[in-house]
């Protein structure tokens, strides 16, 4: 694998101190590039809004680039892939939410970073008999889907998601709180080289940085960000589980709690977020069917059957295209992956609403009619 001298200033973006994500982004839109952010002088910084003089100077010291050569070295030494929020293969899920990271390590097969289902299966360390038998039966009927399962590689059930990916042939992928050349848990790491296979690991972490109480949170963000909907299995009433519940409905993904035994603290977790209505409860995997519409994705040939393309524009062609490829869609993911503008985009939505092509879903989200 070998990367262009564009990744390695792409990388030391991320390793200025305290730069972080959306900064970084800031600094790319307004200079056009990684390496043009680098080459810009420090007069021209600080005129870039909450660019102050400490980040200027260390940007245009350069530092960081020598640390960044070398990371790139080691990731084409071990076959880790370096995604860019611009490059073609970061997660399309990702990419258009606001504190998604802006570089991702990934170990593995990057075709399945953006598929056309993808669900989170989280839920407590604490595992019992009904959470492992729960989680295993959801992952089987995944299978039937095409889906891509995304878990922590934590204990409990996390690494129970994975197992059973595993075994059923089913691409997963286990989002890291740790530099991508470590394996944390340790006792995962045959379950992770199995993983590779098919999926993969990740990491927003370049190598050797140590796993910190801080780093888990914000792990769970990306794997509620990379899901079309989360399911957590089992959750005590504090946990990981939930944060990756509270970031999938902030990021206006369907979430899900299978319903657990009363008095039970490893069943509080999902009973509260079933009462407070912050998910819909999990029977049976035709409850997530239901909602994610996935009855209603058609074949390419039964959607050029039912559609006569000539009476439409370039642009709602590109829209139907779109949501027939990838399902039901949040407006912004529209937005993002089309590169139409918001405001043009939801005039077009409503032209094909109105004609009975789209169907507008809630959550702001469309899908072919």
């Amino acid at each position: 694998m070998q990367f262009t001298s564009e990744k390695v200033y792409q990388v030391g973006l991320s390793l200025i101190p305290k730069i972080g994500d959306i900064l970084i982004k800031q600094l790319v839109s307004y200079c056009g590039s990684a390496e043009n952010v680098f080459k810009s002088p420090k007069v021209k910084l600080l005129k870039i809004p909450n660019i102050g003089e400490v980040l200027a100077q260390n940007i245009v010291q350069q530092k960081v680039l020598t640390l960044a050569e070398a990371v790139v070295k080691q990731a084409e030494k071990e076959n880790v892939h370096i995604l860019f929020y611009l490059d073609k293969n970061y997660p399309q899920r990702l990419k258009s939410l606001y504190d998604a990271p802006c570089i991702l390590y990934y170990k593995g097969n990057p075709e399945v970073l953006n598929p056309q289902r993808s669900i989170a299966i989280v839920g407590t360390r604490q595992m019992t008999d009904y959470g492992r038998v729960v989680t295993e039966q959801i992952v089987s009927q995944l299978k039937t889907f095409n889906c891509v399962c995304i878990s922590g590689l934590a204990y409990g059930i996390d690494i129970c998601a994975h197992k059973a990916s595993v075994q059923y042939q089913i691409p997963t992928i286990g989002v890291m709180a740790n530099g991508i050349d470590k394996v944390y848990p340790s006792q995962h790491k045959q379950t992770a080289i199995q993983m590779q296979q098919l999926g993969g690991v990740m990491s927003e972490h370049p190598f050797g940085v140590i796993p910190e109480a801080p780093y888990f949170p914000r792990r769970n963000r990306i794997i509620a960000g990379m899901s079309d909907a989360t399911i957590v299995v089992e959750a005590a009433i504090k946990g990981g589980a939930l944060i990756t519940a509270e970031f999938a409905n902030n990021y206006h993904r369907d979430v899900f709690a299978v319903p657990g035994q009363l008095g039970k603290s490893h069943s509080e977790g999902c009973n509260l977020l079933i009462r407070k209505n912050k998910a819909q409860i999990y029977t049976q995997v035709e409850d997530i069917v239901e909602s994610l519409n996935w009855d209603l994705v058609q074949t390419h040939e039964s959607l050029a059957k039912a559609i006569d393309f000539s009476g439409l524009s370039t642009e709602e062609s590109q829209i139907l295209a779109l949501l027939h490829q990838k399902g039901p869609l949040q407006i912004d993911e529209i937005s993002w992956q089309s590169q139409i503008v918001m405001a043009r985009l939801a005039s077009l939505l409503l032209h094909l609403e109105f004609q009975g092509l789209v169907k507008a879903l809630p959550g702001k989200k469309f899908c072919l009619a």
